[in-house]
């Protein structure tokens, strides 16, 4: 049962970071710095990747020791998600990309090495009073949030056509 729902996560996973995907790459020039809501289209893609990230970790203060972070410390800057603020920051097509593969080999790591004991331990985040299981399914439902507001953005600004995205999406001409 443990390896069903290591699997079926994963397979939700892969399918919401495909949204994001489609959305990074469908998006016009024009609409990259436009809001969505309040935040700029890049920002949200952004900010929906770092929470992904950081609720696949173990808790808060693991997020910024991580190689990725210490590789790409531009991204990350003073940690701007993490503050009681409004974001500023603004994010490359390329920097996206980078931080979307990151995420999506985090998520396929980390479900690897999920136990049972470890799913059914306490998620280590503050304001998050529900188990480890609970927390794929909450971080799942916050990228699919998010994946909804682009692709509405993206319908209403640019005729974009979005379809229903799998797992196993790959923008028409990528590489496997």
């Amino acid at each position: 049962m443990l390896e069903e729902l290591r699997r079926l996560i994963a397979h939700q996973y892969e399918a919401a970071f495909c949204v994001l995907a489609h959305c990074a790459a469908r998006c016009p020039d024009a609409l990259w710095n436009a809001p969505v809501a309040k935040y700029p289209f890049n920002q949200v893609l952004f900010h929906t990747l770092f929470f992904a990230d950081l609720y696949l970790g173990v808790d808060e203060e693991s997020l910024s020791r991580q190689p990725f972070h210490l590789e790409n410390q531009e991204l990350f800057a003073d940690y701007e998600q993490l503050a009681d603020r409004e974001p500023l920051a603004l994010y490359t097509r390329e920097q996206i990309a980078l931080y979307l593969d990151f995420c999506r080999r985090k998520a396929a790591t980390t479900l690897d090495e999920e136990t049972e004991p470890s799913l059914c331990a306490p998620a280590l985040h503050p304001g998050r009073n529900f188990s480890r299981a609970e927390l794929h399914v909450y971080n799942i439902r916050h990228i699919q949030h998010h994946g909804a507001q682009l692709t509405l953005r993206l319908r209403l600004d640019s005729d974009v056509d979005i379809r229903w995205i799998g797992s196993g999406w790959r923008e028409p001409n990528s590489s496997p």
